[in-house]
């Protein structure tokens, strides 16, 4: 008689889930840098979303899974418009305009708004160390922000900067238009849709994509390959896994990890050795995470027995 594996405990296979979006939404930035060179902002985003798109409804037909059901079209459409389509587009125009400590800094004021909006719309608690979690990454984000940017030389344009904060609002915003979805339609369904209709909403860019793509660099053109298939395909399905079981305030405060692994990757492949101030950075990045998903163990009364019998009602005991 053959026995079943045992399936992995929920808890584990959800935390897989975060490591893996928070290490291939790291990884992006590397590809971003050398994409972004050979093409325009709408361009690299549209071409991104296709080849996403391709391979989320390859697998959405290999598990057929069909339509989302009806109750998920709000969810589909915002997230996608905000999300999918107008976050890379700003994400992908700011990166041109400030150096990548400053976007990174700017971008990651959105696990905050996340929280808030979380809480004021979708009824999630903020509990003191969700906030206190937050506040910590947050700091680790903003070192991390300044040491690059002080060792980049870049300077800061305006315009730049409102594009990243812009790229925050439509990151938070999308994922708390997602979070409802999610109640209604499976993860790989809300994101194919919702990836679909940001591609959607990037065709306007398809002329200057056409036109870039032959005097397009391989590297570039592999980078925006990469781009689309893992961090866009598999990273937001991922990550909308992990979202329908855990509150979007709590979850997005795993991202601020990103900018921490974004150092170690630089350090590894490119071969950039971090300063200490930014090594400071990615460890409070990381502190703050932890804080935020740290559950204390409910105290057990040590003068309750565990053998000890349960003491019944007056009823239970015939009188």
């Amino acid at each position: 008689m053959k026995t079943r594996p045992r399936a992995l405990p929920p808890a584990l296979v959800t935390g897989g889930a975060v490591c893996f979006t928070v290490f291939a939404w790291a990884s992006a930035f590397v590809s971003i840098r050398s994409a972004a060179a050979a093409y325009s902002p709408g361009a690299l985003a549209l071409g991104r979303l296709l080849i996403a798109s391709l391979v989320l409804v390859t697998l959405l037909l290999l598990r057929r899974e069909g339509l989302p059901p009806r109750g998920a079209g709000k969810g589909i459409l915002l997230s996608g418009l905000v999300w999918f389509g107008g976050y890379m587009v700003a994400l992908n125009w700011g990166e041109r305009l400030v150096d990548a400590g400053t976007a990174s800094l700017l971008v990651n004021t959105g696990p905050i708004l996340m929280a808030l909006l979380a809480a004021r719309l979708l009824g999630e608690g903020l509990p003191p160390r969700l906030l206190t979690g937050t506040v910590v990454s947050f700091a680790g984000a903003v070192v991390v922000g300044l040491s690059m940017s002080s060792g980049s030389g870049g300077s800061t344009s305006v315009l730049g900067v409102l594009l990243c904060l812009l790229a925050a609002v439509a990151y938070a915003t999308g994922v708390i238009a997602q979070k409802p979805a999610l109640r209604h339609g499976t993860p790989l369904q809300i994101t194919t849709y919702s990836c679909l209709t940001g591609a959607v909403a990037c065709l306007p860019f398809t002329g200057q994509l056409v036109s870039e793509i032959p005097r397009a660099p391989l590297s570039a053109s592999l980078n925006m390959v990469y781009l689309g298939a893992v961090p866009t395909a598999l990273a937001f399905t991922t990550w909308s896994y992990a979202l329908a079981r855990m509150p979007a305030g709590k979850l997005g405060a795993t991202t601020y990890a990103v900018p921490a692994v974004v150092v170690l990757l630089s350090w590894v492949v490119l071969g950039e050795v971090p300063a200490w101030l930014t090594l400071l950075g990615g460890l409070l990045c990381l502190t703050g995470v932890a804080l935020s998903r740290y559950r204390p163990r409910a105290r057990r009364d040590p003068a309750v027995r565990a053998d000890a019998p349960v003491p019944q009602p007056a009823d239970a005991q015939g009188r």
